[in-house]
Parts: structure tokens; sequence; C-alpha cells
């Protein structure tokens, strides 16, 4: 193999395509293997939220690959050392939490490129570069790498424009509940001015010609948020779809 390997989601969303994806929270290879079969382009896996580490994480992706979802994931923070752990095991797509300013995008840019474009720190045989197998891997992998940043506060959709015009920032996310809390909706993120911020996000990110993602829980505000112009939708997230479906036929049983 000759270089990095192709960043498929990065490709489609430079193209402006519409990628459906979901979340996964669950920390376990057999429950990745069987959700990457499903159909999904994209499949998040959450290190901030879930009782994931980088080591265990590494099964988690191995086993995603073989169906059609293609990795992204979320570190914990947005820490260069962090970050650079998350590139090493393999992962070329990172959505960096919590970014406030467009130094902290800029930041978050750095950690994810190898000099002199930015910080990342080089090592030899691992997982990224096919354990050292991958010639060129080192001159190629800045341009396969796919930087993803979240918006979740307020105070960061002022900067909106800003942050999204950081070069090498590929995609703008948007986190409903986090946003709706920062908004004074804690834990509703329907409310009307949440949802009115959201729809406004879409447009102005689109404005800059980056591309804008979210996270919705239900179909309904999925296609409602692809219909704002939203280009990589996370539909549901996989614990949330465990416990709804073992809820419901729970509920089939009676007493």
């Amino acid at each position: 193999m000759t270089g990095a390997p192709k960043n498929a989601f990065k490709a489609r969303l430079l193209a402006g395509e519409t990628q459906w994806g979901l979340w996964s929270s669950l920390a376990s290879p057999v429950a990745a293997e069987a959700l990457s079969l499903t159909g999904f382009d994209w499949m998040l896996f959450d290190t901030e939220h879930s009782p994931v580490e980088v080591a265990a994480l590494q099964p988690i992706l191995q086993a995603a690959a073989v169906g059609t979802a293609q990795a992204v994931a979320r570190p914990a923070w947005n820490d260069k050392v962090l970050i650079k752990r998350l590139l090493d095991i393999g992962v070329q797509t990172v959505l960096v939490p919590f970014i406030q300013t467009p130094e902290e995008a800029e930041a978050a840019v750095a950690a994810t490129r190898y000099p002199p474009e930015g910080i990342r720190g080089v090592a030899g045989s691992t997982r990224a570069s096919r354990y050292g197998m991958a010639a060129g891997y080192l001159q190629s992998a800045n341009e396969e790498i796919c930087v993803l940043v979240q918006i979740e506060t307020g105070q960061a959709l002022e900067r909106l424009e800003e942050i999204a015009a950081v070069k090498g920032v590929d995609g703008v996310f948007i986190g409903p509940s986090d946003l709706s809390a920062s908004m004074g909706y804690l834990g509703q993120p329907g409310a009307e001015p949440v949802q009115d911020a959201i729809r406004s996000a879409a447009g102005r990110i689109a404005a800059t010609g980056k591309a804008s993602g979210i996270l919705a829980t239900k179909a309904e505000d999925a296609l409602r948020y692809r219909d704002w112009g939203y280009k990589f939708v996370a539909a549901g997230v996989d614990t949330g779809l465990m416990m709804g479906a073992a809820r419901g036929l729970r509920s089939q049983l009676g007493e």
C-alpha cells in the first residue's frame, strides 16, 4: 500500500453529499461490527461521553471496518495528545468538542497535521500507517485527515463564521443538547428558540463554504435537519435505539 488510506467520508463531505450517520456509545466491538453493516455512511465513536479509552477504541475500529460506515471519533477534549493518539490508531476523521473560538479551532487542526503544517508527533509503526508498511504515509497523511469542530454554546454560535473560516476545518457540527443548555433550555433541544438557532446555523455554515453536521435522536428530526441543509447527520444513538427497542418490547408484554 502506498500513502495514507483515502478518506471516503472527507471526499464525500467536500463533494457536498449528504451522509447519514449513527452515534455509537456502547463501547463494544460486537455492537460496532454489527451496526457497521446496517447501511449508514458513517459512525461516530465517542470517547467524551462513553466509557472507552484509546486502547479499547482500536478493536472497535477494527470491528467496524467490515461495514459501510466510515469511522469518525470524538476525543474527550480538544487536546493535542488525545487527538494524536486517535490518529495513530487509524482515525482519519475527528470531531473535536467544545470549540469556542477560532484559536481553539486552529489548535485542533494543528494537532492533526504533521510539521510544518502542524504539531502532530511522528511515530513509525502504528495502525494508521499499516504498522509502517504504507510507504509515503507521512507525506500523504495530512491531506486525508478530516477535522470537524463542534459548536455547543451560544457564545460559540456568535463566532460561527470565524470558526468555520479556519483553514483545515472541513465541517462544523452543532450539538443540540449542550447548545440548548447554554441557551437556558436544559434538556429541551426541541424548544423553538433552539430550533431557530439550529436552522439559522445551517445557512450560516453553508455560506462559509463548509459542511454542516448535527446529531438527531429520531428520524423525523434527522429528516428535518437534512431539509434545513445539514450534510452529515447522525440520525440516532445506539444506546437509545437499544433501550427504545427493549422498552417497546417490554410494554407489549403487559403485566
